[in-house]
C-alpha cells in the first residue's frame, strides 16, 4: 500500500511532536513536512504535495481557515484536517465554507486522529462529534455568516490584527501601500468596525489570532 504523506501544520513544537508521534503510529503513514505558520503551509503543501495536511487554526501570519482555502485552491487532490481546541458554531460554519474534509478537536486527538485519517484516506470526512452536532444544528437553523470578506481581505485583517501597519501589510503581500489601506478601509466598513481595537477584539473573538 502507498504511504500515505501528511504534512502537519502547528506552531506550537510540543503539539507538532505529539501529533507526529501518532500520526506515524498509524502503518502506513509518514509525515513529510512540518509548519509553524499558516503562509509556510501553504508554500509547504505546494513544494512537497502530501496527501492530507492536518493543521490548526490559529497560526501567525496566515490564520488556518484562509491557509486551507489558499492549499484547496492551489494544490488538486490535498484533504485539510483541521485539528483544534475551537468548537463554536461560527468556526464550524467557517470551516466547513473553507472547503475542509475533517475536523478533531485537540481533546479528542488521542482516540480519533488515526480515525480521520483512515476516513480521509477512503475519500470520507470525519468530524469529531462534537463539531458534527453543532454543524447539524446550524444547518438546521439555517445560520449563515452575515459578513463575507475576501480571502485577502482576510490576510489583511489577520495582520493588522497583529500589529502590522499598512506599509508592513503592503510588504508582506507584495501590494502597494495604497492597496493595503483600500483593504483595511473595506474591511472596516463591512465590519462595522471604527478603530484598530475593535479590529483586534474582532480577530480574537473569531479565533483569527490568540491574545
Amino acid at each position: 500500500m502507498t504511504k500515505l504523506r501528511i504534512l502537519v501544520a502547528d506552531d506550537h513544537e510540543v503539539v507538532r511532536a505529539g501529533v507526529r508521534s501518532l500520526l506515524e503510529s498509524e502503518p502506513g503513514c509518514e509525515v513529510c513536512a512540518e509548519a509553524v505558520t499558516g503562509r509556510q503551509a501553504v508554500t509547504l503543501t505546494q513544494q512537497h504535495k502530501p496527501d492530507i495536511v492536518v493543521m490548526d487554526i490559529t497560526m501567525p501570519e496566515l490564520n488556518g481557515l484562509e491557509a486551507a482555502r489558499q492549499i484547496l485552491k492551489t494544490v488538486p487532490g490535498v484533504q485539510v484536517l483541521i485539528l483544534s481546541v475551537h468548537e463554536s458554531k461560527e468556526l464550524v460554519r467557517e470551516i466547513l465554507d473553507a472547503g475542509a474534509h475533517g475536523y478533531v478537536l485537540k481533546s479528542d486527538a488521542g482516540h480519533e486522529l488515526t480515525a480521520a485519517l483512515r476516513a480521509l484516506r477512503q475519500g470520507e470526512t470525519f468530524f469529531t462529534s462534537r463539531i458534527a452536532q453543532i454543524a447539524l444544528r446550524a444547518y438546521l437553523n439555517k445560520e449563515h455568516t452575515s459578513v463575507a470578506l475576501t480571502p485577502r481581505e482576510h490576510e489583511v485583517l489577520q495582520l493588522l490584527a497583529e500589529g502590522k501597519s499598512n506599509k508592513e501589510v503592503a510588504t508582506a503581500l507584495d501590494i502597494s501601500v495604497m492597496t493595503a489601506e483600500t483593504h483595511r478601509a473595506n474591511i472596516m466598513h463591512k465590519l462595522g468596525l471604527h478603530s484598530i481595537a475593535e479590529l483586534v477584539h474582532y480577530a480574537v473573538r473569531h479565533k483569527i489570532i490568540t491574545p
